[in-house]
């Protein structure tokens, strides 16, 4: 049986296995966004961009300054 039909997903959105209970998502860039714009689509709080910043410090070095196609880490 396949319940791909039941998975609900978004651009730029893609699942990553995580250790020990902790899901690690990745999302790729889109023009327009931002990290608060990111952080409110998953998190429900545009104030919560640090968290996404803190978890891509090694490809991230300004949080204003993100580029459409980088893939980020959702912690």
């Amino acid at each position: 049986m396949s319940n791909e039909e039941g998975i609900a997903g978004g651009a730029g959105m893609e699942g990553a296995a995580g250790g020990a209970g902790k899901t690690e998502r990745t999302y790729v860039v889109q023009s327009g966004d931002t990290l608060s714009k990111i952080a409110k689509q998953y998190y429900g709080d545009a104030n919560k961009y640090m968290d996404i910043f803190n978890a891509n410090k090694d490809k991230l070095s300004d949080p204003d300054k993100i580029q459409v196609g980088q893939e980020l880490i959702i912690p």
